[in-house]
């Protein structure tokens, strides 16, 4: 696996997630966390001090309004700039908000976008209720990116992937997707929230646009909601004319949460990929798993790719049942005492769900794959985790 890229003065990036963001020095001690800044209107000192500042912030980034950001936020976007070795860094209400805020930013009518067909299934859902009514073609490639080159079209202006892929996680080559949209002056954009910005990092392998849901492994506990941008310096001012056009911004508190799991994020990763992995491999020997879908396991078709570009993997881990219908695969999640049913992940507990890959896939066909079932491994003891699932498969064989 590659090495974190730094000089000899620079602090690893682990030591900058806890050291990064904090208070702004002021007399006498400080806080270890920033403020939380409660503030819609902002007071100046003069009119010409206002005016002044209402003539900067475009380019900017000053505080001048609550709708335009606050110094809570602006200490979690530099933390999240810094993780994802981007440029700049804005921040949404939601996941979603950060990938459909990208599409408004970059894209226009008569446009053409390539999107990854192993997305997160909520943007297939903005692309067909709001991107092609407004007017912007979208063709699908295929996951792993080798039919994108002949599917790009004079009009295509951005190529979006995510990688790894929603549900089985399909690896694809960013290096080689970037050089195909930059040869056709298109931009990269990344969902990089399997990624988090410590085992995979866009920016650096050729993207110009980097998403997180930050709901996910940064915020870390399950309760709050936010999406993230980081871009390259070139591609910044689209984006942040757009959001400030959009009057796209995030609450203090919602900020600070993140924050804070972000000074977790590197121990906590570190136990659910060791968690997950001991699981993995503990499925891929089980009698009734067909299939093990993890890109760090040496079979996952992706796995020379991961090897090459993340450090690492994350608590995601999907398998395929053998021999069974979908209706014993929801009886198998049902009886899982110590996984939550729920759809998202990236939070301290386990979860499971049954999933249906040939439903949001257009490029492949999985209607013949048995049913999936997608777990998020927390931070349970792997031991007691693996105990209720042998209960639960022993159950549904016998």
């Amino acid at each position: 696996m590659p090495r974190e890229p730094r000089d000899s003065h620079s602090p690893r990036l682990a030591t900058r997630l806890v050291k990064g963001g904090t208070s702004t020095p002021v007399d006498g001690g400080r806080a270890v966390n920033p403020s939380v800044v409660r503030a819609s209107t902002v007071l100046f000192d003069t009119m010409a001090d206002m005016n002044d500042a209402r003539r900067r912030r475009g380019t900017e980034r000053l505080f001048t309004y609550g709708a335009r950001g606050n110094p809570t936020a602006f200490a979690l976007e530099d933390v999240v700039a810094e993780l994802e070795g981007g440029y700049r860094t804005r921040l949404f209400p939601t996941g979603l908000a950060a990938i459909a805020m990208v599409f408004l930013a970059y894209l226009r009518p008569g446009d053409h976008a390539l999107i990854s067909d192993c997305v997160y299934q909520p943007l297939r859902h903005f692309v067909s209720t709001f991107l092609e009514p407004w007017g912007v073609s979208v063709t699908y490639f295929r996951a792993d990116g080798s039919d994108a080159a002949s599917r790009m079209t004079p009009d295509t202006r951005l190529v979006y992937a995510e990688c790894p892929g929603s549900l089985v996680y399909e690896m694809c080559d960013l290096p080689a997707l970037a050089e195909i949209a930059h040869r056709h002056e298109a931009l990269l954009v990344a969902d990089n929230t399997w990624g988090s910005g410590l085992q995979y990092r866009p920016l650096t392998l050729g993207a110009d646009v980097s998403i997180m849901a930050a709901t996910k492994y940064l915020g870390g506990h399950s309760d709050v909601m936010m999406g993230t941008v980081t871009t390259t310096e070139a591609a910044w001012q689209r984006l942040a004319t757009m959001s400030d056009a959009q009057g796209a911004a995030v609450s203090p508190d919602d900020a600070y949460l993140v924050l804070r799991g972000t000074r977790t994020l590197k121990a906590r990763l570190t136990m659910h990929e060791r968690h997950a992995l001991e699981i993995a491999h503990w499925l891929t020997a089980h009698r009734t798993v067909a299939r093990v879908f993890c890109p760090a396991l040496p079979d996952h078709p992706g796995h020379a790719l991961w090897q090459r570009d993340c450090t690492g993997t994350n608590g995601l881990v999907s398998f395929e049942l053998a021999n069974a219908s979908n209706e014993a695969a929801e009886r198998f999640v049902d009886g899982l005492s110590l996984f939550g049913i729920g759809a998202s992940w990236g939070g301290f507990e386990s979860l499971a769900t049954v999933v249906n890959v040939a439903k949001t896939r257009t490029r492949e066909d999985w209607h013949d794959a048995g049913p999936i079932v997608r777990l998020h491994v927390g931070l349970e003891d792997p031991r007691d985790l693996i105990a209720d699932l042998s209960n639960g498969l022993d159950a549904l064989e016998a």
